[in-house]
């Protein structure tokens, strides 16, 4: 026999290579039922739940214990029970749906935001990561960008929705996160997302380089029409923000740019 040999019919290097397809064919399985552990068993529009059969799901849940919180489990079988007000534009599966009443305000669509913890998001000392400037104090705007602070909030209708209070900051990341808006009427202040903002001021690229400012200083807000920012969801805590409500006053404003004015849902041809 050849060297390498084990039968006249079989060598090492067929038994190698078996070994590794009976490997890679177990890691694929593996894989496969891991990826299972969130968002299954499947749902359908009726809300039937799929069928996933005896082998493709881990029959035990794996935990993960967080860093400032208790231990979780995923395939909790928790599913999301709120009654959305929405009808389906056609009776077959995967119709497009309508919303049929505020849709910004129901959290439908782009407005759509998921059931987070209603709790601070926490830096690794365990203290909350986005705080107002007012107790951040050792956070400032660079000296090279226009200070938004006082500074007018403008919405898509080019009305004046109140003025900037504060800024919010990211203790862990260094960045700003929200704007403060205390509100025109005296309806109190509400969080801006930072990514919703357009801020025009003198030191804008375009000034320092023209000195020319092409725009009245100020923060302009595309998402929403200046009397829509009094249904901005608002923080149980004026000091501080929770990811529920994170996900909400993000939510809100991002279904702003689809549902604000009724042209918005129109098509563009």
């Amino acid at each position: 026999m050849e060297p390498g040999a084990i039968t006249s019919s079989l060598d090492v290097a067929q038994m190698v290579l078996y070994a590794f397809w009976l490997f890679f064919a177990g890691l694929i399985f593996y894989l496969r039922r891991e990826d299972r552990r969130e968002g299954y068993p499947l749902e359908r529009d009726n809300g039937a739940l799929e069928d996933h059969g005896l082998i493709w799901v881990p029959e035990k849940p794996k935990s993960f214990k967080l860093a400032h919180g208790p231990v979780r489990e995923t395939f909790s079988g928790l599913r999301d029970s709120r009654s959305h007000k929405l009808e389906k534009r056609y009776a077959f599966e995967g119709s497009p749906y309508d919303p049929t009443g505020d849709p910004m305000a129901d959290g439908v669509g782009p407005a759509a935001y998921a059931e987070r913890h209603d709790h601070p998001d926490l830096t690794i000392d365990g203290a909350p990561k986005i705080l107002p400037l007012r107790l951040a104090t050792s956070f400032y705007p660079a000296a090279e960008d226009n200070d938004p602070r006082g500074m007018t909030v403008y919405g898509a209708d080019g009305k004046e929705a109140g003025v900037i209070s504060d800024l919010w900051v990211d203790c862990s990341e260094y960045l700003a996160r929200y704007l403060e808006i205390e509100t025109t009427d005296g309806g109190g202040s509400l969080l801006l997302p930072i990514n919703f903002a357009r801020i025009r001021g003198p030191k804008g690229y375009f000034a320092r380089l023209s000195g020319i400012n092409p725009v009245q200083p100020g923060v302009y807000v595309r998402a929403l029409r200046a009397d829509q920012f009094q249904a901005v969801p608002r923080t149980a805590s004026r000091d501080q923000v929770t990811l529920l409500e994170e996900d909400k006053i993000c939510g809100f404003y991002g279904g702003g740019l689809l549902y604000a004015t009724p042209d918005r849902m129109e098509p563009l041809i």
